[in-house]
């Protein structure tokens, strides 16, 4: 079904592309070679397009009923359900440009902000460092928060991560080291499954609560009128110049974090096997 609905949205991203016989033949095409690929593709497919940057594709798939929306509710009734409280909810960075606002930056504030002030979580830790713009993803969007309101002693920012993979790691080793254990990621429904593999993977401990679109007002209104100069990289050099396709596709998919996960646990084996000598 999620397969199903990625091409859907495919589809319906590059429909100017096609005349309409051409779109159907487009969609059912890949929906053949899901099929027979499915956990490769899907996989692939989801980070693909639920990636922070594809905001034309976001848009489509947010005005259409789909099992993104299905899965969001259904895990946010399960949370209404057990009334469970968060010690801390990680939201990833999207880059912040002021002349050109993004709807998935104003949701997932939103979101964020929702989940606060209903009592969801006690704090918010908003990750992502300069990737595609000068601007500090995680302070601009701290910055941001605080002024809708959210108590700026309960909103976090992580500098560090450049893909929506380090988000996740780099913003658990920073909750864990504030000395939080209650965790959840807190994001759009594509960006959340596309990362539920990873997360199960490298950080079981985080859960998930995807955005439901019913639950915050749709964000038309612009964002507060804020300077955030001072959040903003003077020497700035996008991604896209510092790293080839594969190396930011290699991040996407988090071999970095699988790398200093790995990393870890050698070290911990030799710190182990010395204190075994001795």
């Amino acid at each position: 079904m999620i397969i199903a609905e990625c091409l859907m949205v495919a589809a319906a991203t590059f429909k100017p592309c096609f005349n309409p016989r051409a779109q159907i033949s487009f969609t059912m095409t890949l929906k053949k070679f899901a099929m027979k690929n499915s956990i490769f593709f899907a996989t692939t497919f989801c980070i693909l397009f639920a990636s922070c940057s594809m905001e034309k594709c976001f848009n489509i798939g947010v005005r259409f009923p789909s099992g993104f929306s299905r899965y969001a509710n259904k895990t946010f009734a399960n949370l209404e359900k057990s009334q469970h409280q968060y010690d801390v909810i990680i939201v990833p960075g999207i880059p912040y440009d002021p002349d050109s606002e993004s709807t998935i930056m104003k949701l997932r504030i939103a979101w964020a902000k929702y989940l606060y002030d209903n009592g969801y979580s006690k704090n918010i830790i908003f990750s992502g460092s300069s990737v595609y713009s000068p601007f500090i993803e995680g302070m601009a969007m701290k910055i941001i928060a605080d002024s809708l309101g959210i108590p700026s002693d309960h909103t976090f920012a992580e500098v560090y991560a450049e893909h929506s993979t380090e988000n996740v790691y780099y913003a658990l080793k920073m909750a864990r080291e504030m000395g939080f254990n209650k965790i959840a990621l807190a994001t759009d429904p594509f960006q959340s499954l596309a990362l539920r593999g990873f997360i199960r993977e490298n950080c079981p401990e985080v859960e998930s609560v995807p955005l439901v679109f019913n639950k915050i007002k749709w964000c038309n209104g612009p964002l507060p009128a804020i300077d955030l100069s001072d959040v903003s990289v003077s020497d700035f050099v996008s991604l896209v110049e510092r790293e080839s396709f594969r190396q930011r596709w290699d991040g996407t998919r988090g071999k970095r974090v699988i790398a200093e996960l790995n990393e870890q646990v050698l070290l911990k084996s030799e710190m182990l096997a010395r204190n075994t000598d001795q």
